[in-house]
C-alpha cells in the first residue's frame, strides 16, 4: 500500500512537547494529519512538519469532535485507508505497519490491544466488549479501518464514543476485525482525558450507548 494513500489522523491538544516526533515519525507510513483542538501552546508551530497537514479547531472540542474532524478532511482527501494515532507518545508509531499490513490483508477494521489499562471503567469497558463483539480493548486510540467503513456509517462518532462508535459499529455488523498487541509508553504529564471520576463516567457512558441496539447497518 501506498503511503499516498493512508491517511493518518492525529488529535492533539496541547502535546507540543511530543507532536513533531510522533508527525515525523508517522509520515514514514502516510500522510499525518494532525487535529489541533484548541491548543494554547505550540502545538501547531511544532506539527508543522514536512508531509504533515495540520487542521485547527479555534476552541477545544474534545476528543472524538477532534476525530471526526480528521476523518472528514481524510475522506475528503481520498484516503483509502484511515489510521488513528494519539498525540502524546503512547503508542510507537513504528506499530503502523504492522495495522497497513492487515488491512492489505483483508480486514476492514485493526484495533490495538495496550499493555495496561489506565482506569477501572477501561477495565469494565474492555470486559464487555470482549463478550459482546470480541473486542479486547476499545478504548485503545491506535485503530485502522478502510474508507468503506466510515463511508457506510456516514460518520466517526455521534455521542462522545472515546473513539469506539466505528468500530464496534463494524463488528456489530460482522466486518472483519484484526486486532494486534502494542506496547505502550508512559506518558511525562498529566492524560488530557479527565481525571479518574469523571473519565471513569465519562466511559461508562460510552459503553452504555454502545450496548443500545444499532439503528443503521453498514451496507
Amino acid at each position: 500500500m501506498e503511503r499516498h494513500r493512508i491517511g493518518i489522523v492525529i488529535p492533539a491538544y496541547n502535546e507540543a512537547a511530543t507532536i513533531a516526533a510522533i508527525a515525523t515519525n508517522a509520515s514514514k507510513f502516510g500522510s499525518p494529519i494532525i487535529v489541533d483542538d484548541g491548543s494554547d501552546d505550540d502545538t501547531v508551530k511544532q506539527a508543522s512538519v514536512d508531509g504533515a497537514t495540520v487542521v485547527s479547531h479555534s476552541l477545544n472540542q474534545g476528543y472524538d469532535q477532534a476525530l471526526n474532524t480528521g476523518f472528514a478532511h481524510a475522506q475528503k482527501a481520498g484516503y483509502e485507508y484511515i489510521i488513528t494515532l494519539d498525540a502524546d507518545g503512547q503508542h510507537d508509531p513504528d506499530t503502523l505497519i504492522s495495522f497497513i499490513q492487515a488491512l492489505d490483508d483483508g480486514a476492514d477494521v485493526v484495533i490495538g490491544i495496550r499493555d495496561k489499562h489506565q482506569r477501572l471503567a477501561e477495565q469494565i469497558f474492555a470486559w464487555l466488549a470482549s463478550i459482546k463483539w470480541g473486542i479486547k480493548d476499545p478504548l485503545c486510540g491506535m485503530k485502522a479501518y478502510r474508507i468503506n467503513v466510515y463511508n457506510s456509517l456516514g460518520h466517526f462518532d455521534s455521542y462522545n464514543s472515546i473513539g469506539t462508535e466505528l468500530a464496534i459499529h463494524a463488528a456489530k455488523n460482522g466486518r472483519k476485525i484484526t486486532q494486534i498487541a502494542i506496547k505502550t509508553a508512559q506518558r511525562q504529564d498529566s492524560p488530557r482525558f479527565g481525571r479518574r471520576f469523571s473519565a471513569n463516567r465519562s466511559i461508562l457512558r460510552a459503553l452504555w450507548l454502545a450496548l443500545l441496539p444499532s439503528s443503521k447497518k453498514l451496507a
